[in-house]
């Protein structure tokens, strides 16, 4: 029908794919990485139905150089929290061989202790992401307009961080 937008469940573009609930419906999830103070540091979209594990170490190359003291910027964090959804011995592995320490659950034990308050801070970056509806609800069919939305969401997001820190 012309003039009328196709529902989001008719729409398909570069990752959205099955996701592991509903298998009638194509979709799309935010990856994210962010500082201790809830400052995203990269967001990747990426199929419904792909593992966490498999974008962490994607997430990890991708955080852009940090500057803040005198010297060369940061271009890798200190540690990695992550739940349990990131336990896998290949990953520490590799994150131990980056000199990074891995800070993640282990499957089948209890948490860490201290990790639920640590985790919030990424949930509340997640809110805060989700709050434009574009990024809650998928409505382009083209990875690339996806990305450019992400990344003025996080650039509005670090600019009233900024707003707010400032006199």
């Amino acid at each position: 029908m012309r003039g009328r937008l196709p529902r989001p469940r008719q729409k398909e573009g570069a990752a959205t794919g099955l996701p592991p609930v509903d298998r009638r419906k194509t979709g799309s999830k935010h990856d994210l990485i962010c500082d201790g103070k809830g400052t995203p540091l990269h967001v990747i979209a990426t199929v419904a139905n792909v593992n966490d594990i498999t974008q962490t170490l994607n997430l990890v190359d991708g955080i852009p150089p940090v500057a803040g003291r005198p010297g060369r910027p940061r271009r890798r964090p200190e540690c990695v929290l992550g739940d349990k959804a990131y336990d896998s011995n290949a990953v520490r592995h590799e994150l131990r061989r980056r000199r990074i320490m891995p800070v993640i659950s282990r499957k089948g034990s209890p948490n860490i202790k201290g990790l639920r308050k640590l985790r919030y801070v990424v949930e509340q970056t997640f809110a805060l992401l989700h709050q434009f509806k574009r990024l809650a609800v998928r409505w382009e069919r083209r990875l690339e307009f996806h990305d450019a939305s992400v990344s003025l969401a996080c650039s509005l997001i670090c600019w009233r961080r900024l707003r707010k820190t400032q006199p």
